[in-house]
Order: structure tokens, then C-alpha cells, then sequence
């Protein structure tokens, strides 16, 4: 069996030691779906929910959900992110989004798009479920990753 880079000797759970590691320009995207009525997609297509812009406010806060990553998934490293992106497509039945966090340094940024795409599509969610509460998040997953000692790797097909 291999070891476990989070187990520390004794069995008990640590952050992985990274100042060995040489710095490289590193970059993560990842994706998600929330599904929803044509009417809420209308409505948000109009900028005409209650709430407001539902677009900007969700991207304002996947950025600020990978800036915070660290705070909210135990023993990941804080990181000094240089981009992170939230971009999003109108689908026939909802919303995609699509993340990128990129930075150089000693550790990848998987975790800061996946969050990043996590949080965009919650802020949808909650700016929206006055018009439906059934809208279905899904198929949040890490589409690419480059740098670093592992190399690139990019995910299959789309499940969409």
C-alpha cells in the first residue's frame, strides 16, 4: 500500500510539507450544471429576479469561494491565487459553469476551481429558489489541470 500523504507517522492527519517543492505556473478548470425551469432561466437571462444580477453576484462569489478555499477544506494550503475565472453558459435546460484558478507556486489549484464552480452555482441556487426550488445542481468535476510535478491531465467527454 502506498503512503498516505495526509497521515502523518502516528496515523494522525497533517498538512503535507510542500517547501521542498519547486514553484511552476499552475492551472485547474472544472465545471458544473445547475438544471432549472425555463422560466427562471428566462428570468435570469433578463436580469429580472428580486435579487438582482444573479450572473455577477454568483462569479463575485466562486472568486471569492477560491480565495477562501483553504478555510473551508481541511489541510489544503492558503494560496496566493493569481487568476480565478467563473464563466458562464446558458444551456436548454439551465446554467454551466466553468472555473479557472491559476497561480505559480508549490501546489496545485484543483481544489480552488472545484470550489470556485461549487459556490457560483449555490449563489444561483439561492438568488433563484424563490422561483423554483427544485433546480438541481450537477456534474461538478475537475475538467483540466497543468503543472506540477504530476503533469497535465484532462478529464473525459462532458457529461452534459
Amino acid at each position: 500500500m502506498s503512503k498516505l500523504t495526509h497521515i502523518d507517522g502516528k496515523g494522525a492527519a497533517h498538512m503535507v510539507d510542500i517547501s521542498a517543492k519547486d514553484n511552476t505556473v499552475r492551472e485547474a478548470k472544472a465545471e458544473g450544471f445547475i438544471d432549472m425551469s425555463q422560466d427562471v432561466l428566462e428570468a435570469i437571462k433578463a436580469n429580472s429576479l428580486k435579487k438582482g444580477d444573479v450572473l455577477a453576484t454568483a462569479r463575485i462569489a466562486g472568486i471569492m469561494a477560491a480565495k477562501k478555499t483553504s478555510d473551508m477544506i481541511p489541510l489544503c494550503h492558503p494560496l496566493a491565487l493569481s487568476k480565478v475565472a467563473v464563466d458562464f453558459d446558458f444551456q436548454s435546460s439551465g446554467l454551466r459553469v466553468e472555473t479557472m484558478a491559476r497561480l505559480t507556486g508549490k501546489t496545485g489549484v484543483e481544489m480552488e476551481a472545484l470550489t470556485a464552480a461549487s459556490i457560483a452555482l449555490l449563489t444561483v441556487y439561492d438568488m433563484a429558489k424563490a422561483m423554483q426550488k427544485d433546480m438541481v445542481i450537477r456534474d461538478i468535476r475537475l475538467l483540466s489541470k497543468t503543472g506540477g510535478k504530476s503533469g497535465d491531465w484532462t478529464a473525459a467527454e462532458s457529461p452534459a
